[in-house]
């Protein structure tokens, strides 16, 4: 999932959301040229489009993102957060994750991958979920019951003991290790046990692809 920083100057665009009582509204201050998850030109997806205004520390986030040709936007919701603030958004809210909660602070970077340390949960996305939420997610999407299915919001853990084998790559053993001490969160629906990060030239399909070891 892409996302773009602007400084405090960039200009603010309309945009209107279809979930408009539970998104908070625009303008948000979207470059011409900003990255959409799948490509300004793939029709489907989410089409998340992540701004974070670096002299605010606002953080803004829209899903299923289109702009039209007089240059406003429309979406099916959006969500602003103060990052330099715990507020959470309203309960029974989502945001441009199912689960109410922020993109941007989940994703691995490839910066911080490389470095040798992530110092954050990780955002995951699960096929199946219940119709509940825990904290700090503030928000539910699914119509099933059973205590099988994991509420939004739950955070999962790699057992501690978990191997860390040479047969993984420098750079899934940061991960493992991530995933060990601060555990990833459900974030929304989507494939089973998918990971999330922010793409860069600099990733290793192989050598991230050592994690596919590692089972739920």
């Amino acid at each position: 999932i892409p996302f773009v920083t602007v400084p405090g100057t960039q200009p603010k665009v309309p945009i209107t959301f279809e979930v408009a009582d539970e998104s908070d509204p625009g303008p948000y201050p979207i470059p011409p040229d900003v990255p959409i998850e799948g490509g300004a030109t793939f029709p489907d997806g989410d089409r998340h489009v992540i701004v974070l205004d670096r002299a605010t520390c606002t953080l803004y986030e829209t899903g299923n993102a289109f702009q039209n040709p007089a240059n406003v936007w429309v979406g099916y919701s959006g969500a602003v957060f103060d990052l330099n603030s715990h507020a959470l958004r309203p309960a029974t809210w989502t945001s441009a994750d199912a689960a109410g909660l922020p993109i941007l602070p989940g994703l691995l970077r490839y910066d911080e991958v490389n470095s040798g340390e992530i110092t954050h949960a990780v955002r995951f996305t699960a096929p199946q979920t219940r119709n509940a939420y825990v904290w700090p997610a503030r928000h539910k999407a699914s119509a099933l019951s059973g205590t099988q299915y994991p509420p939004m919001g739950t955070r999962f853990r790699l057992r501690a003991s978990y191997p860390e084998s040479a047969s993984f790559s420098a750079h899934s053993l940061t991960i493992i290790r991530a995933l060990k001490k601060y555990g990833m969160m459900l974030a929304d629906n989507g494939s089973s046990w998918y990971l999330s990060g922010s793409p860069s030239p600099s990733w290793n399909d192989g050598a991230i692809n050592t994690l596919k070891q590692v089972h739920g």
